[in-house]
């Protein structure tokens, strides 16, 4: 089998066709609605609260609200119903998440989006929660996840998913790889090219995207959307608290199978890291969109469809050459 990481490939330009790079679309629909950018920030808790959960959802970005509130999220969706926003939640596989979705079936609590978050996501008990949530809340867009294989890609589209997430340890704050033997890790954006191509419906690339280019080079191989954690970590409106060291600004960042979030170290496949301080997440935002319009002026098209049309080279590591 072939493969290759986000650091072994580089694309190939095609014929420029829009004057200036503005022109490019991002847009992409993603369930019932269109977002600005294929981009979504990692439904952990040291990435996404309520609050910024709120600012994505008035300002046209996809969102994730993690799952480490249980007894919360029921009041998180007509909250955000309440102030006339859609409502995107994550839920696991335990016995009481059953009963969690029955509370959610009054029509002003149904969620729009629902993500199944689970770290291995090609299981039985995946599927029968799949199909739980569509016979109990038909209407709400189902993603399930994280899975590694197009076999699984096609269990849990068959089971009902709407759309699958893919990535099994590739994160910057996991070591699934190391703790396990398996996972992604090294060779996620051919895991994401393999499941692409058995997928009938949208992907998400969940882990390893380091720079702002990885995301079209997702997008290249077949991902809808893209999942960031760390480089969406360390924002002013991130979770947690700025630290200050040696002069320089930190926020705390971890993984969902880290020590800190489980609260003990019991089947520990993440940890807990310090990211640099970043500023306003608007901002990264607005660059990450600024330079997928630059990627598809680069790919000859108008919008993100022309992304995924070009040739690719293999690389093989060799990307930073130069740059040390």
């Amino acid at each position: 089998m072939k493969t290759f990481d986000y650091d072994d490939i580089q694309l190939i330009p095609s014929k420029c066709v829009i004057k200036s790079r503005k022109e490019a679309d991002t847009s992409v629909q993603f369930g019932p609605r269109t977002f600005k950018i294929p981009v979504v920030p990692a439904n952990m808790e040291s990435v996404i609260d309520e609050d910024l959960a709120v600012w994505l959802a008035q300002n046209g970005y996809y969102y994730v609200m993690h799952r480490f509130e249980p007894a919360d999220r029921l009041g998180f969706v007509q909250r955000m119903h309440q102030r006339k926003l859609f409502a995107s939640i994550s839920v696991g596989i335990k016995d009481a998440e059953y009963d969690f979705i029955d509370q959610l079936k009054p029509e002003q609590s149904v969620p729009e989006y629902i993500t199944i978050d689970v770290a291995h996501g090609h299981s039985d008990f995946v599927i029968k929660m799949i199909q739980y949530i569509k016979k109990q809340l038909p209407t709400a867009f189902v993603t399930a996840g994280n899975v590694a294989t197009p076999e699984a890609v096609r269990d849990l589209e068959n089971a009902g998913a709407d759309a699958t997430k893919v990535g099994v340890g590739p994160g910057k704050a996991c070591i699934t790889k190391l703790k396990t033997g398996f996972g992604t890790g090294g060779w996620q954006l051919a895991a994401i090219r393999l499941c692409a191509k058995a997928a009938r419906k949208p992907i998400i690339a969940d882990g390893g995207i380091r720079h702002n280019g990885d995301i079209a080079k997702s997008v290249r191989f077949g991902a809808s959307m893209v999942m960031i954690g760390s480089m969406l970590a360390g924002h002013l409106e991130s979770p947690g608290h700025v630290i200050t060291i040696d002069g320089k600004q930190y926020k705390q960042y971890w993984g969902s199978a880290s020590e800190v979030q489980k609260g003990a170290y019991r089947n520990v496949e993440g940890k807990q890291m310090l990211v640099p301080f970043r500023g306003s997440i608007k901002d990264t935002l607005k660059e990450m969109e600024e330079d997928l319009q630059s990627s598809i002026s680069y790919a000859g098209g108008r919008d993100l469809e022309s992304i995924r049309k070009v040739d690719y080279v293999i690389v093989k590591n060799s990307i930073m050459n130069g740059d040390d």
